[in-house]
């Protein structure tokens, strides 16, 4: 069966300007040729540091922001092919949950409204009834009740509006959700209700994911694979129980060795990897292998040449040092 998603040499560049007194202009690479796909009912994780191109690799898949190069394809449909006019069918389908619930809200909008107006976008109601009937339904199966329909969102806790942002996406009953660092600004003890109400509604709905995340030991609970990115590019992809048991690309290695494990004994005895010196800018990445600059095992061919994605049998890697 053909992935419901597929991203192809997908590249997205920002200009900068140079400075007060330059006339010359930058580009930020903030995602430099990714590609990878997702299947029916699957949940890829996309991990890496802050900066590294997480949320623009999503904002661009859903088209939020226009390509600078590549394509995805979405079903089968060519997406960037589209002119902007055909996109509203194609937005039912496809949904995001931002990282910001305090952000992604507008403040002067009841809860009903925020929830109710992909409903009246995609004209999903017959009557303001139906509707009512609608908003209320999802509030209760995002574990609301019908009387926040009435409230605004400086009223609710960041959890809620979290759940808000939830209830959001699913109206317009999408079979493709970015999730955008959905509990990152969450207390921790939130989290947790969060993620299983994303998984329940996954297995009750059908529903593919693209978990974007910062936290690999949250995204090995929630993801099939997993995608690991660092400035811009994805440096390793591979099943999850698979990359935290073989984790191939040093910067994998690394960031698994920060996560911490509930035994002290286990540990003390774990060597932890420190990455030395600080990531890159975007706008001139280092020749060659990206990380090379922080990477102890660099060698000679790395400051020359980029890398190939090398196929190791479901595991991909992005680094001359894995044959």
């Amino acid at each position: 069966m053909a992935p419901l998603i597929e991203v192809r040499n997908l590249k997205k560049y920002f200009a900068i300007d140079g400075g007060l007194f330059s006339r010359t202009r930058a580009l930020l690479k903030a995602v430099d040729d990714i590609s990878f796909t997702i299947d029916r009912g699957e949940t890829l994780g996309l991990v890496g540091e802050s900066g590294c191109g997480k949320t623009t690799a999503g904002r661009t898949i859903c088209r939020l922001y226009e390509p600078t190069a590549g394509s995805v394809t979405f079903d089968g449909v060519p997406i960037y092919s589209l002119p902007p006019s055909e996109m509203l069918p194609l937005r039912r389908r496809i949904q995001m949950i931002f990282q910001d619930p305090y952000a992604s809200l507008n403040p002067r909008m009841t809860v009903g409204d925020i929830v109710g107006e992909p409903i009246d976008i995609h004209g999903l109601a017959q009557s303001k009834q139906e509707r009512l009937e609608m908003v209320h339904e999802l509030l209760h199966t995002v574990g609301l009740s019908p009387e926040h329909a009435t409230r605004f969102p400086h009223e609710f806790s960041g959890g809620q509006r979290q759940r808000i942002g939830v209830a959001r996406a699913l109206a317009v009953e999408p079979e493709f959700i970015i999730c955008d660092e959905p509990i990152s600004a969450l207390d921790v003890s939130i989290q947790a209700q969060v993620i299983n109400m994303l998984e329940e509604l996954q297995e009750k709905r059908k529903l593919t994911y693209l978990f974007i995340a910062h936290d690999l030991a949250m995204v090995k609970h929630t993801s099939h694979r997993i995608a690991v990115m660092y400035l811009g590019k994805i440096v390793e992809l591979a099943g999850s129980a698979e990359l935290y048991k073989n984790p191939q690309h040093p910067y994998t290695q690394a960031l698994l060795s920060a996560i911490p494990i509930p035994d002290p004994d286990v540990e003390a005895e774990r060597q932890r990897i420190i990455l030395e010196g600080d990531v890159p800018s975007p706008i001139d990445p280092p020749i060659g292998c990206r990380f090379r600059t922080r990477c102890k095992m660099a060698k000679k061919i790395c400051s020359e040449q980029d890398p190939e994605f090398v196929n190791l049998g479901d595991h991909y890697v992005a680094c001359h040092l894995v044959k």
